[in-house]
């Protein structure tokens, strides 16, 4: 029998095998322990008297000893009972004996296999009987999830499952795997097996876990009969898997070639493909099941069918162990010997690649192109070099091959050998003749390659040959570099031995010294350097010398050795490169910074040890002790500060000290270790460049086991930044959660305002914390007045106008905020005014119909906020819960509706007019009406709508204050469609204004042509003799024609400024006060937000109206920005 692994190697192709994913014929496992007791042999001494009895089948002996009172329920080491024993030898009369005694008949050992479990794989009837006489579970599983009947189909225990069977409500139960019992049977072969759980009731098509049925597993396993009778029975013949294997892949795949002769004969697609693209014939190939291959071809396979990655079968044969034969079939058969996958690859190189020489000789025989290049421009003279298959790469050399063909990156064959270090397949390619130093692309010749692999063999047959061992690539490499940047012992001493300079720089004035330092485990390379004299004080371009390396990659015998050889504190003075020096030569970082960063605690104590300054500064001014808090480092945080080391030392550039890195990165460990040290300068409240704490920071980033060890030593929770702002303003407006618990639970108090006046409520609001607001309102005393911040705004405020539907919810549930307070731009608006329709809802449910009319300092209502914004959702709210229509704001007497047609918002206009409600004789303080202030800003559609509902002629004769009618304004702006439904209402094309001019005269002169064409029609049937009249009366009844611009507008360009929110000047800190923001600190989305400001303009003598052709927000936006410009923490 097949094991799993087994079955696997036969299934898989050719670079598309998973390791952790089976193969889609590979069998099902066999009930582990179903047919031994023990999986060792157990002396006869070491077995209790009463297994010894059962053993011995003496029943005589085992009433002797159940009468002594011998324990019938006594377990081995594996949890088997006497009852398993004697189910496993099949003895019914000592089965019957136990049970009777008092054995648990149920008994699980600790694969979870019961007594039946064990008599069913011994194929005992009686044994089965007796135990299901005693009501044995027939739907026990083990761990495996195999019930009997499981067992009985793996064992062809035929008799036993038919006991089974009709006590059982359901055949078709699956093990772990999703396998029933009809597939281990049709695994098995056990035909008669399989004829019982058909007729009683086995789903035939059922699959397991990989979608694999029956007929697959007998398929792959060979059993034709059972095949048969499956397919007799209904089964499909084409089914296909998850990995669209059919069962005519997983005969193929094992040889089975009677199975496939007749899956054949029943018509099923011989060329079906799987996941992979690969057909039947791919998988005989690959596994070289020659008979199969022959069979699939007489069927009418393709040959020369490739899969996704573009191989053929030939590809497969050609890299098959066992595929000579195969090979040579498809050959016979028309096989493209030359057919390239999608990366390049003939069928020879896949010979080239797995070492299948015959293979390769056939191909070449049969005319395959020997120097053919794969995509990486590598041919398979290259690949058996890389692989190191000597026997095909004589044969490919005899037959012609180009030795000096160059390869991946300009690479010749030779490269690649001294690369892999395969010394013979060097030697066979020198011996071809060509320049040995021949450099690849990048300036590597093949001694390059052989330092680099590693191989001394090749190295010294190079050298011999007369390879340059002070050739250098183009980055400025030699040899030395490549073998000790690999650590190549061997190399190195070979190379240094022919006479190599150990002291040679690349093009980054890196010696091998610097390389060797930096990969060195073991420091053979390293010691044999210095031995022969290399410099460790030699700087690369950076100012970093082989310590700086050592200490980087913590290679601490590397710097032991160094220092052996030239005390660390002298080299780093000699090199110039001492970190306390202020000069042009210096490293950005000392080996103590690098060390401590990277976390080698070894490094860092031999350089400790050195007596090299233990708080040496970095340029921006941070300390070793620093760089190892913030990367979390304990062990050498502890080191350092065992040697010295100030937690108390800041930055040059953001004054933070230790505290504030470790509680801003999230290190408790290092945070504990500082707080804890002897250091009687440790100020747990110290204060950056922004006046943050370590607590403010650790806050911020929702550190919580941070929080806790710094409130354990005392650090204070009221404590204000720059901004007037503490950790509790911090928590909120972040959402952290246990944060603000742990600082509540301290005393931090609800109430404090920053220099905007904002409480930690106001930003848990805005940010929509919900969780934060609760808590925060919870720990509110309820005497506690309304909470406005500087420009009147309560937390309901800015929950509302971000949308927050829970805050808000939250916040009416408290009876401070049931009632508005704050700024007269109430909640409601803020909520219309960004088309939160939902919050504005629950405010209207909450607070009454009557808040939809209340109005802010300049008399405007929430509908000329939603109006304005064009939200017709939150329209339709308002005019449903009774808003006013036409309420007017107290500056400039405007309607919702004229707000929405002055800005040009369609779809506000169209509900608003639509609705019955609104009166369109309205006028505002310069005695417009909605459909001038359409016209004016050349709104067309809006006008349009308006004129729809329009049929007075007064009104739309209608003039303003400069009596300018609709006409005037809708000429003067071109729109023409709108001139036309104006004449067509009946407007009067001989209104004069007051500077005398008419509709016709108030056009751009771009505009004239098209304008006059109207008013010429409508003209001609006022005065039907307009037409033959002359230029002076013409003149006479249309008037003069300017060029209008706005210079000639009666209203002028001077404006002024009026808000719907008054910010104070200077909202924003100086571009300079505002520090870098650095990502991983701050979390919130809100905070950081923008919006623009809506700003209302007036003309000094006309028109007030919306600023901007579209709708711009309300200007919370600015002041949560600039809040958030605050919260920001500097990067380091």
């Amino acid at each position: 029998m097949r094991s799993e692994r087994a079955s696997r190697v036969c299934i898989v192709v050719l670079e598309e095998v998973e390791e952790d994913e089976p193969s889609p014929s590979s069998p099902p496992p066999r009930p582990k322990a179903s047919h031994q007791v023990s999986g060792r042999v157990v002396a006869q001494d070491d077995k209790p008297s009463l297994l010894r009895a059962i053993f011995n089948v003496d029943p005589d002996e085992v009433r002797s000893l159940i009468f002594k009172k011998e324990d019938v329920n006594v377990q081995d080491n594996e949890k088997r009972s006497p009852l398993h024993a004697a189910a496993y030898l099949g003895d019914a009369e000592i089965i019957e004996l136990l049970i009777l005694s008092g054995a648990r008949v149920n008994a699980k050992d600790n694969k979870w296999l019961t007594p039946l479990h064990r008599a069913v794989a011994s194929c005992s009837e009686d044994a089965v009987t007796v135990l299901l006489k005693h009501s044995a579970d027939v739907n026990a599983r083990d761990k495996n999830w195999q019930t009997p009947l499981h067992v009985a189909a793996s064992n062809k225990a035929v008799r036993c499952a038919e006991a089974l069977v009709p006590l059982l409500s359901n055949v078709n139960v699956s093990d772990r795997a999703g396998r029933t019992a009809l597939h281990h049977a049709a695994f098995s072969g056990h035909i008669e097996m399989v004829k019982l759980l058909l007729s009683r009731g086995a789903n035939i098509n059922a699959f397991d876990k990989k979608d694999r049925r029956a007929i697959h597993w007998a398929a792959y396993m060979g059993h034709l009969e059972v095949v048969k009778l499956l397919v007799a029975s209904g089964a499909e013949v084409d089914c296909k898997d998850k990995k669209a294997y059919t069962p005519l892949h997983a005969a193929a795949s094992s040889g089975m070639s009677s199975t496939v002769h007749y899956l054949l004969s029943l018509g099923v697609h011989v060329n079906e493909v799987n996941a992979y693209g690969n057909t039947p014939l791919h998988l005989a190939c690959y596994n070289g099941q020659d008979v199969v291959v022959g069979e699939l071809i007489e069927a009418g396979a393709s040959v020369n069918q490739v899969n996704e990655r573009g191989f053929s079968a030939l590809h497969f044969a050609s890299s098959s162990r066992q595929g000579a034969l195969c090979q040579e079939l498809l050959l016979a058969h028309g096989a493209c010997i030359n057919l390239k996958s999608k990366d390049g690859k003939t069928p020879l190189h896949m010979a080239a690649t797995h070492g299948r020489f015959s293979c390769s000789q056939a191909l070449i025989q049969n005319g395959a192109e020997i120097d053919c290049e794969d995509r990486s421009r590598n041919t398979a003279l290259h690949i058996a070099a890389r692989y190191g298959h000597e026997l095909i790469i004589t044969s490919l050399i005899k037959d012609g091959a180009n030795t000096a063909k160059r390869g991946i990156h300009g690479m010749l064959p030779l490269h690649l050998a001294a690369l892999s270090g395969f010394s013979d397949c060097c030697r066979k390619l020198l011996s071809s003749g060509f320049v040995i130093d021949t450099p690849d692309d990048f300036g590597r010749t093949c001694l390059h390659a052989a330092a680099a692999g590693g191989n001394l063999e090749c190295l010294n047959l190079l050298l011999n040959t007369g390879a340059d061992f002070n050739r250098k690539d183009n980055f400025g490499r030699a040899p030395l570099h490549y073998a000790s940047a690999n650590c190549n012992y061997q190399c190195v001493f070979a190379l240094v031995g022919s006479g190599a300079s150990v002291n040679d720089l690349d093009q980054n004035s890196c010696s091998p010294l610097h390389y060797a330092a930096a990969a060195d485990t073991e420091g053979k390379c390293v010691e044999y350097l210095l031995r022969n004299d290399a410099d460790p004080g030699v700087k690369d371009r950076q100012g970093y010398n082989a310590v700086h390396y050592a200490s980087a990659y913590g290679r601490t015998l590397c710097l032991e050795l160094i220092a052996s050889v030239r005390p660390l504190d002298v080299l780093m003075e000699t090199s110039g490169t001492d970190i306390l020096r202020d000069s042009d030569s210096q490293a950005p970082l000392s080996p103590l910074h690098l060390a401590a960063y990277h976390g080698h605690c070894g490094a860092l104590d031999v350089l400790l040890a050195s007596l090299l300054d233990v708080d040496a500064r970095s340029p921006d001014g941070r300390t070793p002790l620093s760089l190892a808090c913030s990367r979390g480092h304990q062990e050498c945080a502890s080191l350092l500060l065992h040697h010295g080391a100030s937690p108390m030392t800041r930055d040059y550039i953001y004054k933070k000290t230790t505290l504030h890195a470790a509680a801003m990165n999230g290190h408790p460990e290092c945070l504990h270790l500082l707080l804890s040290s002897n250091n009687q300068h440790i100020n747990v409240d110290a204060q950056d460049n922004n006046r943050q704490t370590p607590l403010m920071l650790a806050v911020l980033n929702g550190h919580t086991e941070c929080v806790y060890s710094l409130l354990n030593q005392g650090a204070c929770v009221e404590t204000q930044d720059r901004w007037s702002r503490t950790a509790l303003h911090r928590g909120a407006a972040t959402g952290q959660d246990e944060c603000v618990e742990a600082l509540l639970q301290r005393g931090a108090s609800v109430c404090v305002k920053d220099i905007r006046g904002r409480t930690p409520l106001h930003l848990a609001s805005a940010c929509g914390h919900v969780g934060v607001l609760g808590t925060l309102l919870q720990t509110t005393p309820p005497s506690l007045p309304h909470l406005t911040d500087s420009q009147g705004y309560t937390p309901l405020h800015w929950a509302c106008y971000n949308g927050y539907d829970a805050c808000v919810e939250v916040l009416l549930d408290h009876e401070a905020f049931r009632k508005i307070k704050g700024n007269s731009f109430s909640p409601l608006h803020c909520a219309v005014m960004n088309d939160n329709e939902g919050v504005a809802e629950m405010l209207i449910d909450c607070l009454g119909a009557n808040i939809v009319n209340t109005t802010d300092s300049k008399g405007r209502t929430p509908l000329h906020a939603a109006a304005f914004s064009d939200h017709v959702e939150c329209i339709s709210l308002l005019l449903s819960h009774g808003a006013k229509a036409n309420a007017v704001d107290a500056l400039a007497h405007k309607t919702p509706l004229m707000m929405a047609a002055l800005n040009g918002q369609t779809n506000a206009v169209e509900v608003l007019v639509s609705s019955g409600k609104t009166d369109l004789s309205l006028q505002d303080v310069d005695r417009n009406t909605a459909l001038h202030l359409a016209c004016s800003k050349g709104h067309e559609t809006g006008a349009l709508l308006i004129l729809e509902k329009i049929s007075d002629r007064n009104l739309i004769n209608c003039t303003n204050a400069a009596l300018q009618t609709p006409l005037h304004v809708a000429a003067r702006m071109g729109l023409t469609v709108v001139v036309q439904e104006l004449l067509g209402k009946g407007a009067s094309v001989l209104a004069v204004d007051e500077n005398g001019q008419r509709p016709s005269q108030r056009f751009h002169q771009l505009q004239q042509r098209c304008v006059e064409h109207v008013f010429s029609r409508y003209v001609h049937r006022l005065h039907p003799s307009f037409g033959l009249c002359s230029e002076s009366r013409r003149r006479r009844l249309l008037g003069p024609h300017p060029q209008l611009d706005d210079a000639h507008l009666p209203h002028g360009d001077d404006r002024r400024h009026s808000r719907f929110v008054p910010h104070p000047d200077g909202d924003q800190p100086p571009p300079d006060l505002k520090p870098h923001l650095q990502r991983s600190c701050v979390r919130h989305s809100a905070i950081s937000e923008t919006r623009p400001r809506l700003i209302l303009q007036a003309r000094e003598a006309a028109v007030l109206r919306f600023r901007g052709r579209r709708a711009e927000r309300l200007g919370l936006g600015d002041l949560l920005r600039t809040f958030g410009d605050g919260l920001m923490i500097p990067a380091g």
